[in-house]
């Protein structure tokens, strides 16, 4: 791991992916303490208000520690319109009290990391119901990155465990299970999660719709995975560890988890990486077509529903900003995946 991590460091562009998702899963695991609101206030009186643009010299010119925010009013109810009024003026303040949260999800508290006393602060503009972007996108970060966490290690593990149980024994059971994979492969992928998807009632509470994307996701990409885990085994069981593990009476599934799998861990990191970024893609195309995380709850996908609408992209660009924030942790992964295949490949070890 340390030659590992010394490759990454030399690779500009990886290391600079990894700080990234850092940054990313920080922020969507302290959501409640950085974000000013809660994911579903709304301000209706300040519907689609534009990104609040932060100022350090004020009107005069005047230098200012502290930095402050203006007022923005609402001049066209219609379209949206706002008008930036200089005369009133609202500090920033850090550390500030404000909804009551969770940190953590268990430490009640009602501390912000930052924010303004009777006024309003959108650092990523509101919604149609006036709800802060910034907060919701920190929210749905939670989901949305989780996700491919979990479902990675869900499918992952049904993967590897089925391919190598069929690597292990091979005959029949071989044969059962590599037939089962390839059916399951042989259906397009986006077509057999939405079939999934509509086979469960869309009453679902959010919590359940979570776990049912994960099932749904998992139950997609285990079967790639076993095949070319079952490849791998066919080779590492004719190994002498595994010979003498047989000797000494070992149990096939002892001798495939504690012997045979370890030696896939490396494939098993790198495809996981590289496997993350569809699963994240999975839950933002359930959510934008309104089969995924439900309202009020806040995932990158639902968010970006609001952006379905090509005029109301020209006249509120930043509904797109949960778009970008999918684009950075797919581009993130898929480096940081790409890095760690480079690192691990025996013929570029020698340039560790």
């Amino acid at each position: 791991m340390r030659e590992i991590f010394k490759y990454i460091k030399k690779n500009r562009l990886a290391y600079l992916s990894l700080y990234i998702l850092i940054i990313l899963y920080f922020l969507a695991i302290f959501a409640d303490f950085i974000s000013p609101y809660p994911y579903d206030k709304q301000h209706r009186d300040t519907p689609y208000h534009p990104p609040t643009q932060i100022h350090f010299f004020d009107e005069k010119g005047n230098f200012n520690l502290r930095p402050f925010v203006y007022k923005y009013e609402l001049v066209d109810p219609v379209f949206k319109i706002y008008k930036v009024n200089k005369k009133k003026k609202y500090p920033i303040y850090f550390f500030i009290e404000g909804d009551k949260h969770y940190l953590l999800g268990f430490i009640p508290t009602n501390i912000h990391l930052f924010g303004v006393k009777n006024g309003k602060i959108f650092l990523l503009g509101a919604d149609h119901l006036g709800r802060d972007i910034f907060s919701r996108l920190l929210y749905g970060g939670r989901i949305s990155l989780s996700i491919g966490i979990v479902g990675v290690l869900v499918s992952f593990t049904i993967g590897a465990i089925i391919g190598g149980i069929s690597g292990y024994f091979g005959g029949m059971v071989d044969n059962v299970l590599m037939r089962l994979s390839e059916i399951i492969m042989s259906f397009p992928g986006f077509y057999l999660m939405l079939a999934l998807r509509a086979v469960f009632p869309i009453t679902l509470s959010s919590v359940q719709v979570y776990f049912l994307i994960v099932v749904i996701l998992s139950f997609i990409g285990w079967a790639g995975l076993a095949r070319v885990i079952r490849g791998m085994v066919l080779s590492i069981r004719e190994q002498d560890f595994v010979i003498a593990a047989k000797s000494y009476g070992a149990s096939p599934l002892r001798i495939i988890v504690k012997h045979i799998l370890p030696n896939t861990y490396s494939y098993l990191l790198i495809s996981a990486t590289l496997a993350i970024p569809g699963y994240i893609l999975g839950e933002s195309a359930l959510s934008l077509l309104g089969l995924g995380i439900q309202e009020p709850y806040a995932s990158w996908g639902n968010m970006l529903s609001a952006a379905r609408n090509v005029s109301a992209i020209a006249s509120y660009p930043w509904i797109l900003s949960p778009g970008i924030a999918i684009f950075i942790a797919i581009l993130a992964f898929n480096i940081l995946g790409d890095a760690l295949r480079d690192a691990l490949d025996p013929k570029l070890r020698k340039n560790l």
